[in-house]
């Protein structure tokens, strides 16, 4: 599913994009006990992303384990709004680093999000 979103994102999106992962475990945010990181937009540099070497660069990761892990406790759970949701928020994150900008950083809309994800 998310492959098939990533083919819908125009090109010039993806510049410079290394891939989009979609990984199996769940990630929950470090500051809660209770809320799940649904995706995460990577730039580890080119030494660390998946203990790969050097040349990997900028990366989107999609935790599945997340998003299984709110749909259990969620019978209105959408997956597939969700995923594009998701996807498209971290390449924003990825637009704007090709800009040399980060407002998502500070942005509310990721705060919100977090909290939403609680439930």
């Amino acid at each position: 599913m998310v492959s098939d979103m990533v083919d819908e994102i125009p090109t010039e999106f993806l510049r410079g994009l290394g891939g989009v992962h979609v990984l199996p475990e769940a990630r929950l945010e470090p500051e809660y006990e209770d809320v799940y990181r649904m995706g995460e937009y990577l730039d580890p540099g080119v030494q660390d992303f998946l203990g790969a070497g050097e040349g990997l660069g900028r990366h989107v990761a999609i935790y599945y384990g997340s998003f299984e892990a709110i749909a259990e406790t969620d019978p209105d759970f959408d997956w597939e709004d969700e995923a594009w949701e998701t996807l498209t928020h971290e390449l924003r994150h990825h637009v704007e680093s090709l800009a040399g900008e980060d407002w998502l950083v500070q942005d509310d809309e990721d705060r919100a999000r977090d909290f939403h994800k609680r439930g």
